[in-house]
């Protein structure tokens, strides 16, 4: 079910920092549009920190009505550092309707590899969701280590992990430990190539925000064993790969979303917009990679009228 490219998503916001309900549900139907595997809510790209409670279950609902029309599955943040808390919010998710749940670990508190076990036990126990395990120990402080994800392997309904560890070796030793059908997926873009060659399973992806179908084209072409096929599509958007983490993510990402016309540049404190100069280098590879271009084709087809009025003013 969450094998391929899933879309770790946006969430946007007005200018007065209001969750922005409709162009969430437009994002969500051009990721379905561009054939994406899964969706993934209310991870750390969709700034999840800031979000309450309330907002948090609206956003995975709202992303649920738009999939289900189609079948995609959704793979909903259900992750923090008390225990208590995320089981109850995986029980309110089930009833949402969500198909499985990634669940980042616990940060500042620091468990031990045994708290760890131990928290994603408790976690297993409180829903029959499939569970997806999130290893980022450059935001939360700690590593689930691979003889650690070996155990979590062992629990039924634990059945995969976000890997974003950016370590390779990391990621063949989980995969030298756990049986074949273990998901386990790239959590950073660059990595994800080199990933699917050593048998993962796909990515949740950050620039798939913004090219959905080129970055699910990657994923398939490799998966199906075409890797010349995959390093030119890997190739050409490596820049935007990069760029996305010019700072911390998302505040990247949304500038060049923004930039494409798909959402207000906002931001809930303590996320930013990125530097200026930063904005202009998001800016360059946009241009070269002709996005920005397409964009305004994409909106002039829905928009004539807006298309017309702008062919006329820029030919006077």
């Amino acid at each position: 079910m969450f094998t391929g490219c899933g879309t770790a998503l946006v969430t946007p916001f007005t200018q007065d920092g209001a969750l922005d309900e409709r162009t969430l549900r437009k994002l969500v139907r051009r990721q379905i549009d561009a054939g994406i595997d899964f969706l993934v809510p209310c991870g750390t790209t969709g700034e999840s920190p800031t979000l309450t409670h309330a907002e948090h279950l609206r956003v995975v609902a709202i992303t649920v009505e738009e999939a289900a029309h189609h079948h995609v599955p959704v793979l909903a943040g259900a992750g923090g550092n008390n225990t208590g808390e995320v089981m109850a919010l995986a029980r309110e998710l089930e009833t949402i309707g969500v198909d499985g749940l990634l669940s980042v670990t616990p940060y500042y508190n620091k468990p031990t590899q045994e708290g760890l076990v131990q928290h994603y036990r408790a976690i297993a126990e409180s829903t029959p969701l499939p569970i997806i395990l999130y290893s980022v120990q450059g935001r939360t402080g700690i590593n689930i280590e691979p003889a650690t994800v070996k155990r979590l392997a062992a629990i039924p309904n634990i059945v995969g992990i976000k890997e974003a560890s950016g370590s390779i070796s990391q990621m063949a030793a989980i995969l030298n430990q756990v049986e074949n059908d273990f998901m386990v997926l790239s959590g950073d873009d660059a990595i994800t190539l080199p990933l699917i060659a050593l048998g993962g399973r796909g990515v949740i992806s950050v620039v798939s925000n913004e090219i959905p179908g080129e970055m699910t084209r990657l994923v398939n072409l490799a998966r199906r064993g075409d890797f010349a096929g995959a390093r030119e599509v890997h190739r050409r958007y490596h820049p935007l790969m990069e760029v996305n983490f010019v700072e911390s993510n998302p505040g990247p990402v949304k500038a060049a979303m923004a930039q494409m016309g798909l959402l207000e540049a906002a931001w809930r404190l303590p996320m930013v917009a990125p530097k200026a100069e930063n904005q202009a280098r998001i800016h360059g590879v946009l241009e070269n990679l002709g996005l920005l271009a397409e964009t305004r084709d994409a909106l002039a087809s829905l928009c004539p009228a807006r298309s017309e009025r702008s062919h006329a003013a820029a030919t006077h």
